[in-house]
């Protein structure tokens, strides 16, 4: 498995997609510049991905900085000592919190092992985490690409990423999580680039920007 960890690397992602499907040479022309986005991995790097979830960046970005002040260095044993009054303060939502929480006390048991489990499969990955209520496939999917480098993984329940695959491409309408998941099949072992691909298409062309926020 070629781990995704330098913009060498995306560029010959992108070539391998243009290779692949003659279509995204448009998206490659289009998208400007694809940024590597990467961030360690660990209790942090998953704790960003859950905060970002349905915020702007902007928010998303503000709610961590409150969560620093907080906390000093982000870690499970320290997040667990957040009460509830401390994450209202913070700005995290109730599911939010109960989702920090609960990646805390795994890590902190030793049910699941962050940095372990970047080398691991994709797909017995994402099984591994979403045993963990509130990490849902999305979760781990970002988390798998942002952090571990994984070079094969597509978040396709993005609703960003449908919207640019669908512009992008020029279907008539929006493509499902389902019809991408069958669509991108087609873009492995280059999966991750892709979407870094079209998350760059869409702030480019759709003037939006809706790449997960990774402090």
């Amino acid at each position: 498995m070629r781990i995704i960890r330098t913009h060498e690397d995306i560029e010959a992602g992108l070539a391998g997609l243009v290779m692949l499907d003659a279509r995204l040479e448009h998206v490659v022309a289009r998208a400007g510049p694809v940024p590597l986005r990467r961030t360690d991995p660990g209790y942090r790097g998953l704790a960003s991905i859950i905060v970002s979830q349905m915020v702007s960046k902007a928010s998303a970005a503000a709610i961590w900085k409150r969560m620093e002040a907080s906390l000093g260095e982000i870690t499970a044993p320290a997040a667990l000592g957040l009460s509830d009054e401390d994450c209202r303060a913070i700005g995290l939502s109730r599911a939010k919190a109960d989702a920090l929480r609960r990646v805390a006390q795994a890590v902190v048991a030793g049910d699941i092992d962050l940095d372990a489990i970047c080398n691991v499969e994709a797909l017995d990955a994402i099984r591994e985490m979403t045993t963990i209520k509130g990490v849902g496939r999305w979760t781990a999917e970002v988390y798998l690409l942002f952090c571990a480098g994984h070079p094969d993984v597509f978040p396709s329940g993005d609703v960003a990423l449908q919207n640019a695959i669908g512009h992008g491409l020029g279907l008539e309408l929006r493509p499902s999580a389902r019809e991408i998941d069958s669509l991108a099949a087609s873009w492995a072992p280059w999966r991750s680039v892709a979407a870094r691909l079209f998350w760059a298409y869409y702030a480019q062309e759709m003037r939006k920007d809706a790449v997960p926020v990774t402090p």
